[in-house]
């Protein structure tokens, strides 16, 4: 499959996924802040929730799951070999590497991303307080994150965190050598001089249209990281770009990143946390002009919806947890209640338990129905027209993410009309 992805609405016909594993429940309440988490999640109710989604996307797309890419790189000597020494070395655990050459693909791509449990052969190794040597991928199941897919490229995302850095290298390698994805690849460390400052994350990136990127500048973007892109669009002299940035506010962590404020539902409609996105606030909105090699423009918007409207497209705020009530909108926010996933242009899904969410949806204009509805065939996606599609969620969204961030598109039709 050729990447392509020009919208964030398109005809989805193809999505990387990850199903969470025991990765997802390796940690205790002591090192469950380091691994991102609040909570520690039930991994039985959380892969039931997660089939559920994964089905749905069976039925309208091709699907790719992390654990078959990469084990299909790991095949190959040459990138095995490569992946275990840049993953050891950047983790500081070159004495593991003998013992995972050794391991055949399906094991090792295993143990790459449910960890590598600290043998306890010595003193140090002994008294220390560390269980893994090769901490589990907690968040991997967020692919969102670690690779985006930008037009015809694939950005290597850059991690705020340490603790998801291995998400990105094994992303990259699955891009650069998987032959079931044709892809290039740009990895902001692969610069000569790159910058330490610079992060970018998947949940940051928006392709809103083929000349329009909105992106968050938060705790997991830099501006440094924005810079890069900018930089890469300034390479690309065909034709006038725009990026729109929005400030995001470092806390409460239900804002991490901006698809939990902001995602796009059709050509007409946009999601959005009102409080931050329709009300004044010291959280600004950035337009960047770039063309013929350079920035030519750059200058502070009203909002993010004013700048989206200066550049043709003019949408219709729904409000996350409905217009009424501020703790209603600030309790479905928390449950990644604005952070929606299109499978088409108004065909989008997100979580049923945001109730007041769907209501809104529904009044203006999405009819609401449940993901089962689809995956047992008794309605088709073809047939329908505006609709919101429910998934059950009640440990997944305690992860900290919705349908978006559980889903890497790496190919959509083009959007027409």
């Amino acid at each position: 499959m050729k990447i392509g992805v020009n919208s964030e609405i398109g005809g989805l016909e193809g999505v990387v996924l990850h199903t969470p594993g025991p990765e997802v429940e390796n940690m205790t309440p002591r090192n469950a802040e380091r691994a991102l988490y609040s909570d520690i999640l039930n991994l039985s109710v959380a892969q039931k929730e997660y089939a559920q989604l994964a089905d749905l996307l069976d039925t309208v797309t091709e699907t790719y799951q992390v654990r078959d890419l990469l084990e299909s790189v790991l095949a190959e000597p040459a990138v095995k070999s490569s992946l275990v020494m840049t993953i050891c070395e950047a983790e500081g655990c070159l004495d593991l590497c003998d013992d995972l050459l050794a391991l055949t693909e399906k094991t090792l791509a295993r143990q790459f991303i449910e960890g590598v449990v600290q043998p306890r052969d010595n003193l140090t190794r002994f008294l220390s307080r560390e269980r893994y040597s090769l901490p589990p991928l907690h968040n991997f199941f967020f692919t969102r994150d670690a690779a985006m897919a930008i037009t015809d490229e694939i950005l290597i995302g850059r991690m705020a965190k340490p603790v998801r850095s291995r998400e990105s290298i094994i992303m990259e390698a699955i891009f650069n050598h998987c032959p079931r994805l044709s892809a290039r690849t740009v990895n902001p460390l692969a610069q000569k001089h790159p910058d330490p400052a610079a992060t970018i994350e998947g949940g940051d990136v928006l392709v809103a249209r083929d000349d329009v990127l909105v992106i968050g500048n938060g705790s997991r973007t830099s501006t440094q990281g924005i810079d890069f892109i900018i930089e890469r669009l300034k390479a690309q002299r065909d034709r006038e770009r725009h990026l729109l940035v929005q400030e995001l506010p470092h806390s409460p962590e239900s804002f991490i990143h901006l698809d939990m404020v902001f995602t796009l539902l059709d050509q007409c409609h946009c999601m959005v946390f009102g409080p931050l996105m329709l009300q004044p606030s010291k959280y600004q909105a950035i337009h960047i002009t770039v063309e013929n090699g350079r920035v030519t423009r750059i200058r502070e918007e009203k909002s993010l919806i004013e700048a989206l409207r200066g550049v043709g497209m003019d949408l219709t705020p729904v409000c996350c947890g409905g217009v009424d009530d501020l703790w209603i909108q600030e309790r479905e926010q928390w449950h990644s209640g604005a952070n929606f996933f299109a499978l088409a242009p108004g065909k989008v899904v997100g979580y049923a338990r945001n109730v007041h969410t769907m209501e809104e949806m529904n009044n203006n204009g999405f009819d609401v129905l449940p993901a089962d509805e689809i995956i047992s065939g008794r309605r088709q996606l073809k047939d329908l027209g505006r609709c919101a599609i429910t998934l059950d969620g009640s440990e997944l969204p305690r992860g900290g993410g919705g349908a978006r961030c559980m889903t890497m598109p790496v190919r959509r039709r083009p959007v027409t009309g």
